[in-house]
């Protein structure tokens, strides 16, 4: 996975291309509506200077937040391709793999088993000999406690 997240996953430009279409939808409502209003009442002759003065610069207001959502729509369309020509992050190989190795590691385990004294669900087997009484170490406890008496008897007296 790369270190950088994708552009669609990114909210900060989702943010960019709903404000975009926000202004310019609020922009083109006001736009419209005071326009119209405007032609109304000019048409009619019962146009107010609060009508047709304040319908200008509302209308204005209208255009600027069009613009203003038209200039963003255009910014996110540049952000997305240049990100689209962004240089992909190379994969890295730790090392390549080794196809015959595999292939006599299957051939050994359908084969012989290897000879190890382990085998899957049973633990290790008879293979390896139990320790005999004959190969049992000769010492004992109380031959080992012996010893030890033996070998204080043993000593001078001067240094006990």
């Amino acid at each position: 996975m790369t270190a950088r997240p994708r552009l669609a996953t990114r909210i900060p430009f989702w943010g960019l291309v709903v404000a975009s279409l926000g202004s310019a939808a609020a922009g083109a409502l006001i736009l419209v509506d005071k326009l119209g209003v405007m032609t109304t009442t000019l048409t009619d002759g019962t146009a107010t200077g609060i009508e047709v003065y304040v319908g200008q610069s509302m209308a204005v207001l209208g255009a600027v937040l069009i613009g203003a959502g038209v200039i963003g729509i255009l910014l996110a369309f540049a952000i997305a391709s240049l990100a689209s020509l962004r240089p992909a992050a190379p994969a890295v190989v730790v090392e390549p793999i080794d196809w015959s190795a595999e292939s006599a590691d299957a051939d050994e385990a359908e084969g012989d088993a290897p000879d190890h004294g382990y085998e899957r669900g049973l633990g290790y087997t008879s293979q390896f000999e139990a320790v005999g009484a004959d190969d049992a170490p000769a010492e004992t406890a109380k031959d080992a406690a012996d010893e030890t008496a033996d070998d204080a008897s043993k000593e001078p007296a001067e240094t006990r």
